[in-house]
Protein backbone atom coordinates (compact mmCIF):
# COMPACT_ATOMS: atom_id res chain seq x y z
CA UNK A 1 0.00 0.00 0.00
CA UNK A 2 2.98 2.33 0.40
CA UNK A 3 6.47 2.53 -1.05
CA UNK A 4 7.51 4.90 1.78
CA UNK A 5 6.87 5.00 5.53
CA UNK A 6 3.51 6.49 6.41
CA UNK A 7 3.34 9.99 7.90
CA UNK A 8 6.95 11.06 7.34
CA UNK A 9 7.65 14.45 5.77
CA UNK A 10 9.48 14.16 2.46
CA UNK A 11 12.69 15.70 3.78
CA UNK A 12 12.67 13.49 6.89
CA UNK A 13 12.12 10.38 4.78
CA UNK A 14 14.98 11.36 2.45
CA UNK A 15 17.25 11.84 5.48
CA UNK A 16 16.22 8.48 6.95
CA UNK A 17 17.23 6.70 3.75
CA UNK A 18 20.46 8.67 3.44
CA UNK A 19 21.77 7.50 6.82
CA UNK A 20 20.09 4.09 7.00
CA UNK A 21 19.54 2.43 3.62
CA UNK A 22 21.90 -0.38 2.60
CA UNK A 23 19.86 -1.52 -0.36
CA UNK A 24 21.33 -4.30 -2.48
CA UNK A 25 21.91 -3.27 -6.11
CA UNK A 26 19.44 -5.84 -7.45
CA UNK A 27 16.81 -4.69 -4.94
CA UNK A 28 17.27 -1.14 -6.17
CA UNK A 29 16.86 -2.25 -9.79
CA UNK A 30 13.69 -4.16 -8.91
CA UNK A 31 12.28 -1.21 -6.98
CA UNK A 32 12.95 1.14 -9.89
CA UNK A 33 11.23 -1.20 -12.36
CA UNK A 34 8.25 -1.71 -10.04
CA UNK A 35 7.88 2.08 -9.62
CA UNK A 36 6.71 2.12 -13.25
CA UNK A 37 4.02 -0.50 -12.57
CA UNK A 38 0.36 0.61 -12.33
CA UNK A 39 0.12 -1.05 -8.91
CA UNK A 40 3.52 0.14 -7.66
CA UNK A 41 2.10 1.00 -4.22
CA UNK A 42 1.75 -2.72 -3.56
CA UNK A 43 5.53 -2.91 -3.10
CA UNK A 44 6.97 -2.57 0.40
CA UNK A 45 9.29 0.33 1.17
CA UNK A 46 13.08 -0.21 1.18
CA UNK A 47 13.38 0.62 4.88
CA UNK A 48 10.75 -2.03 5.64
CA UNK A 49 12.64 -4.60 3.60
CA UNK A 50 15.85 -3.77 5.45
CA UNK A 51 14.08 -3.99 8.82
CA UNK A 52 12.70 -7.41 7.94
CA UNK A 53 16.16 -8.69 6.97
CA UNK A 54 17.46 -7.58 10.36
CA UNK A 55 14.66 -9.50 12.10
CA UNK A 56 15.49 -12.61 10.06
CA UNK A 57 19.11 -12.45 11.11
CA UNK A 58 18.20 -11.84 14.77
CA UNK A 59 15.89 -14.87 14.69
CA UNK A 60 18.51 -16.97 12.90
CA UNK A 61 15.60 -17.89 10.63
CA UNK A 62 15.93 -20.76 8.17
CA UNK A 63 12.37 -21.38 6.97
CA UNK A 64 9.94 -18.61 5.96
CA UNK A 65 6.48 -18.39 4.41
CA UNK A 66 5.53 -15.33 2.39
CA UNK A 67 1.89 -14.60 1.53
CA UNK A 68 1.81 -12.08 -1.31
CA UNK A 69 4.82 -11.84 -3.62
CA UNK A 70 3.86 -9.17 -6.20
CA UNK A 71 7.11 -8.33 -8.08
CA UNK A 72 9.29 -9.92 -5.41
CA UNK A 73 10.91 -7.11 -3.42
CA UNK A 74 10.05 -8.57 -0.01
CA UNK A 75 10.97 -12.14 -0.93
CA UNK A 76 14.25 -10.99 -2.45
CA UNK A 77 15.06 -8.94 0.65
CA UNK A 78 14.39 -11.94 2.88
CA UNK A 79 16.20 -14.44 0.68
CA UNK A 80 19.34 -12.28 0.70
CA UNK A 81 19.27 -12.43 4.52
CA UNK A 82 18.90 -16.21 4.71
CA UNK A 83 21.84 -18.62 5.03
CA UNK A 84 22.64 -20.89 2.04
CA UNK A 85 20.31 -23.62 3.33
CA UNK A 86 17.42 -21.21 3.94
CA UNK A 87 14.02 -21.60 2.28
CA UNK A 88 11.08 -19.32 1.49
CA UNK A 89 7.69 -20.74 0.52
CA UNK A 90 6.43 -17.79 -1.57
CA UNK A 91 2.68 -17.70 -2.23
CA UNK A 92 0.89 -15.68 -4.90
CA UNK A 93 -1.77 -16.14 -7.57
CA UNK A 94 -0.30 -13.97 -10.34
CA UNK A 95 1.95 -15.49 -12.98
CA UNK A 96 2.33 -12.01 -14.51
CA UNK A 97 3.66 -10.27 -11.40
CA UNK A 98 5.81 -13.16 -10.19
CA UNK A 99 7.48 -13.44 -13.59
CA UNK A 100 9.21 -10.17 -12.71
CA UNK A 101 10.06 -11.55 -9.27
CA UNK A 102 11.64 -14.71 -10.67
CA UNK A 103 13.85 -12.65 -12.98
CA UNK A 104 15.32 -10.68 -10.08
CA UNK A 105 15.62 -13.72 -7.81
CA UNK A 106 17.72 -15.30 -10.53
CA UNK A 107 19.76 -12.15 -11.04
CA UNK A 108 20.57 -11.94 -7.33
CA UNK A 109 21.49 -15.62 -7.15
CA UNK A 110 18.81 -16.59 -4.60
CA UNK A 111 16.25 -18.41 -6.76
CA UNK A 112 17.28 -21.76 -5.23
CA UNK A 113 16.10 -20.47 -1.82
CA UNK A 114 12.59 -19.55 -3.03
CA UNK A 115 9.85 -22.07 -3.79
CA UNK A 116 7.00 -20.29 -5.58
CA UNK A 117 3.45 -21.59 -5.10
CA UNK A 118 0.94 -20.12 -7.57
CA UNK A 119 -2.24 -20.81 -5.61
CA UNK A 120 -4.45 -19.05 -3.05
CA UNK A 121 -2.52 -18.53 0.17
CA UNK A 122 -5.00 -20.34 2.40
CA UNK A 123 -4.79 -23.36 0.11
CA UNK A 124 -1.00 -23.50 0.42
CA UNK A 125 -1.07 -23.00 4.20
CA UNK A 126 -3.63 -25.78 4.62
CA UNK A 127 -1.53 -28.09 2.46
CA UNK A 128 1.55 -27.40 4.58
CA UNK A 129 -0.36 -28.26 7.74
CA UNK A 130 -1.68 -31.46 6.16
CA UNK A 131 1.90 -32.36 5.22
CA UNK A 132 2.95 -32.25 8.88
CA UNK A 133 4.75 -28.89 8.75
CA UNK A 134 3.21 -27.47 11.94
CA UNK A 135 5.81 -25.77 14.14
CA UNK A 136 8.54 -26.04 11.51
CA UNK A 137 8.78 -22.45 10.28
CA UNK A 138 10.58 -19.50 11.85
CA UNK A 139 8.74 -16.61 10.24
CA UNK A 140 5.61 -15.84 8.22
CA UNK A 141 5.17 -12.57 6.31
CA UNK A 142 1.54 -11.70 5.52
CA UNK A 143 0.83 -9.22 2.72
CA UNK A 144 -1.97 -10.66 0.60
CA UNK A 145 -5.80 -10.58 0.54
CA UNK A 146 -6.83 -8.31 3.42
CA UNK A 147 -10.16 -10.03 4.05
CA UNK A 148 -8.24 -13.26 4.70
CA UNK A 149 -5.71 -11.82 7.17
CA UNK A 150 -7.28 -13.55 10.16
CA UNK A 151 -7.27 -16.92 8.43
CA UNK A 152 -3.66 -16.49 7.34
CA UNK A 153 -2.72 -15.50 10.89
CA UNK A 154 -4.38 -18.51 12.54
CA UNK A 155 -2.71 -20.91 10.12
CA UNK A 156 0.62 -19.12 10.56
CA UNK A 157 0.41 -19.57 14.33
CA UNK A 158 0.21 -23.31 13.79
CA UNK A 159 3.05 -23.36 11.28
CA UNK A 160 5.65 -21.34 13.21
CA UNK A 161 7.66 -22.63 16.12
CA UNK A 162 7.48 -21.20 19.63
CA UNK A 163 9.50 -17.99 19.49
CA UNK A 164 8.76 -17.65 15.77
CA UNK A 165 7.54 -14.41 14.28
CA UNK A 166 4.54 -13.35 12.20
CA UNK A 167 4.98 -10.06 10.32
CA UNK A 168 1.83 -8.45 8.94
CA UNK A 169 1.87 -5.59 6.44
CA UNK A 170 -0.61 -2.75 5.74
CA UNK A 171 -2.09 -2.69 9.23
CA UNK A 172 -2.50 1.11 9.10
CA UNK A 173 -3.92 0.93 5.55
CA UNK A 174 -2.94 4.44 4.55
CA UNK A 175 -4.63 5.79 7.69
CA UNK A 176 -8.05 4.49 6.65
CA UNK A 177 -8.35 2.29 9.75
CA UNK A 178 -8.56 5.45 11.88
CA UNK A 179 -11.25 7.05 9.70
CA UNK A 180 -14.78 5.99 10.73
CA UNK A 181 -16.10 7.04 7.32
CA UNK A 182 -14.05 4.29 5.67
CA UNK A 183 -16.26 1.21 5.72
CA UNK A 184 -15.13 -0.79 2.69
CA UNK A 185 -14.53 -4.52 3.13
CA UNK A 186 -10.72 -4.31 3.20
CA UNK A 187 -10.62 -1.54 5.81
CA UNK A 188 -13.13 -3.31 8.05
CA UNK A 189 -11.14 -6.55 7.74
CA UNK A 190 -7.90 -4.88 8.77
CA UNK A 191 -9.59 -3.16 11.74
CA UNK A 192 -11.00 -6.50 12.88
CA UNK A 193 -7.64 -8.19 12.40
CA UNK A 194 -5.80 -5.51 14.39
CA UNK A 195 -8.26 -5.87 17.28
CA UNK A 196 -7.90 -9.66 17.14
CA UNK A 197 -4.10 -9.61 17.42
CA UNK A 198 -4.18 -6.92 20.11
CA UNK A 199 -6.26 -9.19 22.30
CA UNK A 200 -4.44 -12.44 21.48
CA UNK A 201 -2.59 -13.72 24.53
CA UNK A 202 -0.85 -16.44 22.51
CA UNK A 203 1.58 -13.83 21.18
CA UNK A 204 3.72 -10.89 22.20
CA UNK A 205 2.96 -8.12 19.74
CA UNK A 206 3.82 -4.61 18.61
CA UNK A 207 2.47 -2.45 15.80
CA UNK A 208 5.02 -0.06 14.34
CA UNK A 209 4.58 2.80 11.81
CA UNK A 210 7.06 1.61 9.22
CA UNK A 211 5.92 1.36 5.60
CA UNK A 212 2.10 1.20 5.73
CA UNK A 213 2.12 -0.09 9.29
CA UNK A 214 3.66 -3.38 10.37
CA UNK A 215 2.51 -5.71 13.13
CA UNK A 216 5.02 -8.06 14.72
CA UNK A 217 3.58 -11.04 16.61
CA UNK A 218 5.93 -13.44 18.42
CA UNK A 219 4.47 -16.84 19.25
CA UNK A 220 4.85 -17.57 22.95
Amino acid sequence: MSRTSIGLAEEVYAYLLSVSSREHTVLQQLREETALHEFSNMQISPEQGQFMTLLIKMLDARRIIELGVFTGYSSLSMALALPPDGQIIACDVSEEYTRIARHYWQQAGVSDKIELHLAPGMETLSALLCAGEAGKFDLVFIDAVKEEYQGYYEHALELIRSGGLIIVDNVLWGGAVANPDKQDAETRAIRAFNAHVHGDQRVDMSMIPIGDGLTLARKR
